[in-house]
């Protein structure tokens, strides 16, 4: 049948501007390291762990100097990433780290009516996916990320894992969607070997969201047979370990080791992209999921503070994009930034609204494509009994052990001069802002 000249204009018409549509909006490629800080990357402080691979990103694209993550525990931090909201918010008060495999916390973690941005993101037509490490549930498959978003995920939901067993501990915990399978290898590389694979596949004009949460360089998840017992221990490749001899601690140099294997993997991972001629329209993200841990080897360089605390260097993290011929080549961001800013900035890329989810982000397109820095921001951390407040360059802090703080981060990044006393009234202020958020939050869930 021959259709009418007007029909076959409308149907040229309306395929144009679906390709045309298609074209616009990125691929995006979120890479998400795990117990790295600024310590263990070289191109923000690291003298000893070389990444090249990471490196590249800030030389291509752009270095944030004050991105910060949601919380400096892995489960809250992914539930901020993932959601757009603080972890204050989360029905289940996520607000620490689901622990293990056991029965505690099987009926723990996101909930259904908690939207992920990979939903958003299916919705507008993209081919979505998880590969590495979930940590936001586990037992109950309506934990699992094929039920929030994710057309498919291959890795592991707990927080750590045997990186060459694949088991946490001697429990399996290393899934194909929702299935559990065997697999042998070495973590890292399972992980880049099945995101290598995922860009191959043909997709035609169908944009992607590849969420890439390496385990790397957290420790493993062995187990103790004398004991009958899990164990955490790093674990790095022997070919790895002969390539960090320079680095006198025991403990750090198994760190590097892995470290190294992941900037390794990540390397693969963007000549992959050059390979299927992705590079050009894909918005690369790497960025870690808090600070590092000193007691198994991790580094947060100048930064006061660790992995579970919300001093700096628990929260302000490494962050670097990389988008040719959209980002800037070489440059350095020093505005105030979050992680719980990508979900409404993805949206925005992708062409959907984010104003019903009342989100905790913004919108950071105007900042990375135009240069247009926002008004000074408000970002609000609660960490079981530690509570920390950023207004502008000024942060209250109050940690686990009850010691409050004020400090002015534009003059003192370190938090080495406690201002509380000589502020009184900043630092009372502060504090009653962040009482007050608190309420908000918990009355106010996701």
């Amino acid at each position: 049948m021959q259709l009418p000249r007007p029909y076959l204009f409308v149907l040229l018409l309306v395929f144009t501007v679906s390709v045309a549509h298609a074209a616009e909006r990125p691929n995006i490629l979120l890479i998400f390291s795990d117990d790295q800080g600024w310590g263990d990357v070289s191109c923000y402080h690291s003298q000893d762990i070389h990444t090249p691979n990471i490196d590249s990103l800030a030389r291509d694209g752009v270095k944030f100097t004050s991105w910060y993550v949601a919380s400096s525990i892995c489960t809250p931090s992914r539930f901020g990433l993932l959601t757009g909201h603080t972890p204050s918010r989360s029905q289940d008060r996520l607000l620490d780290a689901l622990m293990s495999l056991g029965e505690e916390d099987q009926s723990r973690g996101i909930q259904k009516d908690e939207t992920t941005v990979a939903q958003i993101l299916t919705d507008q037509g993209y081919d979505t996916a998880l590969i590495g490490k979930w940590h936001l549930g586990h037992g109950d498959p309506a934990f699992f990320p094929t039920r929030h978003g994710f057309q498919s995920f291959y890795g592991h939901t707990a927080g750590c894992i045997d990186f060459f067993t694949m088991r946490y501990g001697i429990k399996p915990d290393w899934y194909r969607n929702e299935q559990p399978i065997d697999e042998t290898g070495y973590a890292t590389d399972l992980i880049t070997e099945q995101a290598i694979q995922f860009l191959q596949q043909p997709r035609k004009d169908k944009p992607f969201f590849l969420y890439l949460a390496y385990n790397a360089p957290h420790f493993g998840k062995g187990y103790d047979p004398g004991k009958r017992q899990v164990i955490n221990i790093m674990q790095a490749k022997p070919e790895d370990l002969a390539r960090v001899g320079h680095v006198a601690d025991p403990t750090r140099r198994v760190f590097a080791a892995m470290a190294l294997s992941l900037d390794d993997g990540i390397g693969r991972v963007l000549a992959t992209l050059r390979s299927q001629s992705l590079d050009d329209n894909t918005l690369v993200i790497f960025m870690t999921d808090h600070g590092a841990d000193p007691d198994y080897g991790g580094s947060n360089g100048p930064l006061r503070g660790e992995k579970s605390t919300l001093f700096e260097g628990g929260i302000r993290v490494p962050c670097l994009m990389r988008w040719p011929n959209k980002l800037p080549a070489g440059t350095t961001i020093d505005a105030v930034c979050s992680s719980l800013d990508l979900f409404p900035t993805f949206c925005g890329l992708a062409g959907a609204s984010s104003e019903s989810f009342q989100l905790d982000g913004l919108d950071l397109s105007p900042l990375i494509l135009k240069n247009q820095p926002g008004p000074p921001r408000e970002l609000f951390w609660e960490l079981e009994k530690e509570a920390a407040l950023r207004d502008g360059a000024w942060k209250y802090l109050r940690t686990a052990d009850a010691q409050e703080y004020l400090f002015h981060l534009g003059s003192d990044r370190e938090e080495t001069r406690d201002l509380a006393e000589s502020h009184a009234v900043r630092f009372a202020r502060m504090k009653n802002r962040w009482e007050t958020l608190a309420q908000q939050h918990a009355a106010t869930p996701n």
